[in-house]
């Protein structure tokens, strides 16, 4: 008997549930990114043609995925990690975004990240690089902790506190360079400080000699959708000098709040 003439569901080696399964997947990611969202699980489980528990279910694995961000208890929206796969398909083509991130590189003259948040950690969606003869390791997709980077940490710093106790517990918050904030009184005194003024520093804390300054961008709820930076070399701009930038930056987060 061949495999075409199976009865048990298997054809080609995969069986039609698995197939189904995902159909449905990626009918209910459609959904959820059609214009007019966040959208109401009714309204995803219409459009997706799929039944609402098993919608219910597929969305929660989404959501733990960060395929799918759940907004207001009911309503589900594009996720991070979809967005990076969109930055990551379009090349980089010229959007809103682009322009908002190359007027804050022109306004700095310095290397400027976007990136997103999912859970304990950040993903860059777009890097600009600066003028200057040097190159720093980060790249689109790349994925990085929230407690030593500049755009990490003003993320946590509009996070409320028992979910920063709970990240601060699930890390540990390991050490990436000797400059790295590793304790959580340590943290949550800086973060502190970012509440204060608006915006947050890394000082070697992620990668030696690289220095940022970065910004959170909220989304319509208050709650961090992802964040800015501008980020440089030590031995080529001072502490005070990448303060300095911070005007600009916090520019670029409100003009980019509608746009992530």
């Amino acid at each position: 008997m061949s495999t075409e003439d199976r009865s048990d569901g298997v054809r080609g080696g995969r069986t039609s549930a698995a197939g189904s399964a995902l159909e449905k997947s990626l009918r209910i990611l459609e959904a959820v990114a059609a214009p007019g969202g966040p959208h109401r699980l009714a309204e995803v489980t219409a459009a997706a043609a799929v039944p609402k528990s098993s919608t219910f279910r597929i969305l929660a694995s989404l959501v733990e995925q960060g395929f799918v961000r759940q907004e207001g208890g009911s309503r589900y929206g594009v996720g991070p990690r979809l967005r990076g796969l969109s930055a990551l398909v379009s090349g980089g083509e010229p959007t809103g975004i682009e322009h908002v991130l190359g007027e804050l590189r022109r306004a700095t003259g310095q290397t400027v990240h976007l990136a997103l948040h999912s859970g304990e950690t950040i993903t860059y969606i777009r890097k600009l690089e600066s003028d200057q003869p040097f190159r720093t390791a980060s790249r689109v997709g790349m994925v990085m902790p929230l407690h030593t980077t500049a755009i990490g940490k003003s993320i946590l710093a509009h996070l409320p506190d028992e979910e920063v106790r709970d990240l601060i517990a699930a890390t540990g918050l390991p050490a990436r360079t000797p400059r790295t904030l590793t304790t959580g009184r340590e943290l949550r005194a800086q973060l502190t400080e970012v509440r204060a003024r608006g915006f947050a520093l890394d000082d070697e804390e992620n990668e030696p000699t690289i220095r940022c300054v970065g910004a959170a961008v909220l989304g319509p709820n208050g709650r961090p959708v992802g964040g800015v930076s501008v980020t440089t070399v030590t031995f080529l701009v001072s502490r005070e000098e990448i303060e300095a930038y911070a005007p600009a930056l916090l520019a670029a987060t409100e003009a980019l709040a509608p746009l992530l």
